[in-house]
C-alpha cells in the first residue's frame, strides 16, 4: 500500500458495507492495512458485525448510518469520517438497490429517481465531498461497484441500467480530472453475485430458490462470490495498480 497515514494505515470509506459486496470490500481493505468507515442504510446489527470483523483484522472501524438518497446524510457522513480518522485515502461506493423489472412504460418515476440517486448521484456527492481531502497525499483511490448491466442493457431494467451507466460516466470523467492529483478512479462491474440482491434476482428471473443451484452453469463452476469482487477492488487500491485509472473491470468469469 502507498500514501499511508499515521501508524502506517490508510483510511477507506465503504458504502453498503453492512453486507454483501460492500462488507467483503471492507474486510479485504482492512486485511491490506486500512482503517474503515462502514457506511450503511438501516441494518445497524450487520454494520456492527462488519466493524467487529475489521477490528478483528487489526484495523479501526466506525459505522456511519446514511441514506444514499439524502444529500444531507452524505455530507454528515463525509464530515464525520474526516473528523474521526483525520484523512481519507479510499472511497468504495458499493451501496445499491435493484430495479423492479418493469418495462419503461410501466416504471414508476419514483423508482427511476431512487436508483439514479442511490447509485450515481450519491457517488457524485461523496466524490465532491471527499476527493479534495485525497489530494496531496501521494495517492487516492475511488472505486465504484457497477454491473455488467451497464454493458448488456437488458430489457425491463432501465432504471438500474441507467443508474450504472451514469455511475461509469462519472468514473471516466473523474479519472481524467483527478489524475494530476495522484487519484485513481476505477470501476468493477460484476455479473450475478451471491448476495441478498443476487438471490432475489435469481429467484425472480430464473425461479431459483438457492443461487448455488446455478453453480454448475456458471464460469469456474460457481456463481461469483462477494470476495471475488472485493479481490479486484483490493488490487485496484494497491500500489500494484499504480498505472491503472479510468478502467471498468468486468468480474463476470468471462461473460
Amino acid at each position: 500500500m502507498t500514501a499511508t497515514g499515521a501508524g502506517g494505515r490508510r483510511v477507506a470509506l465503504v458504502t453498503g458495507a453492512s453486507r454483501g459486496i460492500g462488507r467483503a470490500c471492507a474486510l479485504a481493505l482492512a486485511a491490506d492495512g486500512c482503517d474503515v468507515g462502514v457506511g450503511y442504510r438501516r441494518d445497524e446489527e450487520s454494520a456492527a458485525a462488519t466493524v467487529a470483523a475489521v477490528e478483528g483484522l487489526g484495523g479501526r472501524a466506525v459505522a456511519y448510518r446514511a441514506s444514499m438518497e439524502d444529500a444531507g446524510d452524505l455530507a454528515a457522513m463525509a464530515d464525520a469520517v474526516l473528523a474521526d480518522f483525520g484523512r481519507i485515502d479510499v472511497l468504495v461506493h458499493a451501496a445499491g438497490v435493484a430495479s423492479r423489472g418493469r418495462a419503461v412504460v410501466d416504471t414508476d418515476p419514483e423508482e427511476l429517481d431512487r436508483l439514479l440517486r442511490t447509485h450515481a448521484v450519491a457517488a457524485h456527492h461523496l466524490c465532491r465531498l471527499l476527493v479534495p481531502a485525497m489530494r496531496g497525499q501521494g495517492r487516492g483511490d475511488v472505486v465504484f461497484v457497477s454491473s455488467v448491466a451497464a454493458r448488456l442493457l437488458a430489457p425491463n431494467g432501465a432504471p438500474y441500467n441507467m443508474a450504472k451507466a451514469a455511475l461509469e460516466a462519472l468514473a471516466a470523467t473523474l479519472a481524467k480530472e483527478e489524475r494530476r492529483h495522484g487519484i485513481h478512479v476505477n470501476v468493477v462491474a460484476p455479473g450475478l453475485v451471491a448476495t441478498e440482491m443476487g438471490r432475489r434476482l435469481a429467484k425472480a428471473a430464473m425461479g431459483v430458490d438457492d443461487i448455488t443451484d446455478l453453480d454448475d452453469r456458471s464460469p469456474f463452476g460457481r456463481v461469483c462470490r462477494p470476495e471475488d469482487v472485493a479481490g479486484v477492488v483490493r488490487f485496484l487500491c494497491s500500489g500494484e495498480a499504480g498505472y491503472l485509472t479510468g478502467q471498468v473491470v468486468a468480474v463476470d468469469g468471462g461473460g
